[in-house]
């Protein structure tokens, strides 16, 4: 089984619910997503830049059973997400400083070009350049899915668009699924799995729904990164042979764990 690339972000999370949950945790969608791979049984790398303050992550309990061969340090400050949501789990509202990830795009560019055959998953989020990116990709043949960030999606769909057809899978929720429905026929493409909360999860293929899985019920303490831990799970078991409907129960069933789980902290650096 190869390992699972994932450009992306890992960030220093804020996040707030108006009955006082969440607080200060550690996010991004290539920690989420590589993690969740991991945890399923694929090998996965985060394709990142992490500044002086999370420099230390590679080495942190927990978290030294991720690949970290692929992260490229930098003099700065990691990105950070202010993420203020509503009582259903809706974000209401998002404040980014994107720090050294700056770097990513340039980053993402040499470590595609280094490594053709590998898999790789996109998290299209600000600030990566997903034109140059996935152009290289196309260019390179190389299989890649992708996954969005609903602040930014419909931008990004848009910027996306030529080089969708090409993707694997395509990771969206109910909203995003509209405005990739506007921007492209979406029986041009090969898998796209659509989530909607507690709702039931369903996977498109060419337009055509072929499976649909319910999230068993559990309440949300924390639903940012719900989406990437779907994603890698359902990658991850895809790649070692489940069925379409078997990698979704089982992506649905990983998402409902984190939502219910404690948010993973932001570990502190070893002393000594």
């Amino acid at each position: 089984m190869d390992r699972l690339d994932v450009i992306g972000n890992i960030s220093r999370d804020l996040t707030r619910y108006p009955d006082h949950r969440g607080g200060p945790r550690l996010g991004g969608a290539a920690l989420f997503v590589s993690l969740a791979a991991t945890k399923a049984g694929r090998r996965a790398t985060p394709v990142c830049v992490l500044g002086n303050d999370l420099a230390h992550l590679p080495d942190a309990p927990g978290l030294d059973e991720l690949d970290w061969s692929a992260w490229l340090p930098a003099d700065g400050t990691s990105t950070t997400f202010d993420l203020e949501y509503d009582l259903q789990g809706e974000l209401v509202e998002v404040r980014t400083d994107y720090g050294v990830a700056a770097a990513l795009t340039e980053h993402a560019l040499g470590h595609v070009s280094t490594h053709p055959r590998a898999t790789f998953h996109v998290c299209c989020r600000r600030p990566l350049n997903v034109e140059a990116v996935l152009g290289r990709l196309v260019e390179m043949a190389a299989r890649f899915s992708m996954d969005f960030f609903l602040p930014s999606a419909e931008v990004m769909i848009r910027d996306a668009a030529p080089w969708l057809p090409a993707a694997t899978t395509l990771f969206v929720n109910a909203a995003e699924y509209r405005l990739l429905d506007q921007t492209v026929d979406c029986g041009t493409l090969p898998e796209v799995v659509v989530t909607d909360g507690p709702r039931a999860a369903v996977v498109r293929a060419f337009g055509r729904q072929v499976a649909s899985a319910v999230p068993p019920p559990q309440a949300a303490h924390e639903v940012s990164g719900a989406g990437d831990t779907l994603a890698g799970t359902y990658l991850a078991h895809r790649s070692r042979g489940a069925t379409i409907a078997q990698a979704l129960a089982e992506a649905t069933a990983a998402a409902a764990r984190y939502v219910a789980a404690p948010s993973l902290p932001i570990p502190a650096p070893r002393r000594g």
